[in-house]
């Protein structure tokens, strides 16, 4: 099945990105529960599932996400970086006939045989909230700066190439036609799909739990809303190679993580996160390597991004495939103080 947007004008220019915890834990349990996912997140699996064993709504988690995923669990974020608080919120005031018939759709029943969300909603909440403290949080700060990283490597795009350059990279069954957004379906009977982005909008969501397909909300209340596969997932449960333990007695270990991040544009934040430091100590070892032609910054208004060089791939002994452009190539800088401020 493909799924087709209908923009207007006014939704195209309420085009946004944001990061939802909840989405990525609702993912992350279909993983676990073996309705999804993909061999890259195995590291992950062997470790989180043994944490699964206790959770006493095992059923009812099994109910709502073995099969088709129901929309209420994906609410559309109302910020950027929402807390999972937050989005558990928009969770519990799920409207009842929308909860019915959703749940109706996935359970296999008539809407008027589910339970009330009254019953229902308050111990999901729970248990999802219960299954974010075990499975994602310790996690998050990875996850976190995977995400960032991809959000602003999709600012740079749009910057450079607009909304349709922003849509096509999103991912090979993305396309903008004819004004339209479509996401081309790889099974089931050719039919289309409609959603009306209204306006509301659409949000872009980068996941690592939903990694490599893209998934569309069929039915959304608000905001239209698309989950493409981030950009680094592919690394995120490998453990670092031995090159950058054998670095960092030379650089540091706090350098050498830096450059083990940096396979991938990653804005201050993002490697504050990450690493665990606050952002002006990253600027700080940023400048250094900097200044050793390890790493380029380049920036685009308040935002800097962050890339490892050619001699670092080298050194590091992988290849060079993602590394920042030669110096004197335009927009990125590799001056020890450049991209000191921002984010």
């Amino acid at each position: 099945m493909a799924v087709e947007i209908r923009f207007t004008a006014a939704s195209v220019a309420k085009v946004r990105f944001a990061v939802s915890p909840l989405g990525e834990t609702v993912l992350a349990l279909r993983v676990l529960l073996g309705t999804g996912g993909h061999a890259v997140h195995r590291p992950w699996v062997r470790r989180a599932r043994p944490l699964l064993a206790g959770e006493r709504e095992v059923p009812l988690l099994r109910t709502l996400i073995a099969g088709p995923l129901p929309s209420f669990l994906f609410p559309a974020p109302q910020e950027r970086l929402p807390s999972m608080a937050a989005e558990l919120d928009l969770l519990r005031g799920t409207e009842e006939a929308f909860f019915r018939r959703e749940y109706g759709a996935v359970a296999g029943v008539p809407a008027e045989e589910v339970p009330g969300p009254a019953r229902v909603l308050p111990r999901l909440a729970e248990a999802l909230h219960r299954c974010h403290e075990v499975l994602i949080a310790p996690q998050w700060g990875r996850m976190r700066a995977v995400l960032e990283a991809d959000l602003g490597r999709r600012a740079l795009t749009l910057v450079d190439g607009g909304v349709q350059a922003l849509f096509t990279e999103l991912h090979g069954d993305v396309a903008w036609e004819g004004g339209q957004l479509v996401v081309h379906g790889r099974r089931g009977p050719h039919t289309v799909h409609t959603v009306d982005a209204g306006g509301h909008g659409l949000v872009l969501l980068p996941s690592v739990f939903n990694w490599p397909n893209v998934g569309v909300d069929k039915s959304p209340v608000t905001a239209a809303s698309i989950r493409y596969p981030a950009v680094g997932v592919g690394s995120l449960w490998e453990p670092p190679p031995q090159t950058l333990t054998g670095l960092a007695p030379v650089l540091g270990h706090t350098r050498a993580a830096l450059l083990a991040a940096l396979a991938e544009p990653m804005t201050t934040a993002a490697l504050a996160s990450r690493l665990g430091i606050t952002p002006s100590a990253v600027s700080q070892h940023l400048g250094a390597l900097r200044g050793a032609d390890l790493v380029w910054t380049r920036r685009t208004g308040r935002t800097a991004l962050h890339l490892r060089t050619e001699r670092a791939n080298h050194l590091l002994g992988v290849p060079g495939t993602s590394a920042a452009p030669s110096s004197g190539v335009a927009g990125w800088d590799s001056r020890p103080g450049a991209g000191a401020v921002g984010t």
